[in-house]
């Protein structure tokens, strides 16, 4: 089962805002390979804007959401790879089990994208 590690530093969660996106109704993920890759490590890391709510609606969201990845990522994310959940105002008010499903949903959909070949490639 893989470590998760935590994204602190604004670089990595622009990176991250630079890979690949995913949005469901409750939560967005963004998606990028880890820049130094280290074989049974995910990066995560959670964000809520001001669009959320007040700052303890924020806390709340970010909450559901670190509970949301412990339980899914360990099962679907990938070695090696920066996980960023941004919270919706969806997030607070969702379900908590349709909430694992849309994170697991997401997930699925970016590393699907993740392993299509590029369109440009000569290979």
């Amino acid at each position: 089962m893989p470590v998760m590690d935590r994204l602190k530093i604004r670089p990595d969660f622009l990176r991250a805002a630079r890979g690949i996106r995913r949005s469901t109704g409750s939560l967005t993920l963004e998606l990028c390979p880890t820049p130094e890759a280290v074989t049974g490590h995910i990066r995560v890391g959670f964000t809520a804007s001001r669009k959320v709510g007040n700052a303890v609606a924020r806390n709340r969201a970010k909450r559901r959401l670190r509970a949301a990845a412990a339980a899914v990522l360990p099962l679907h994310g990938r070695d090696g790879h920066d996980y960023v959940l941004v919270a919706r105002t969806a997030t607070l008010t969702r379900d908590f089990a349709d909430l694992l499903n849309d994170l697991s949903g997401a997930l699925t959909a970016a590393h699907a994208r993740l392993d299509k070949p590029n369109r440009g490639d000569a290979n």
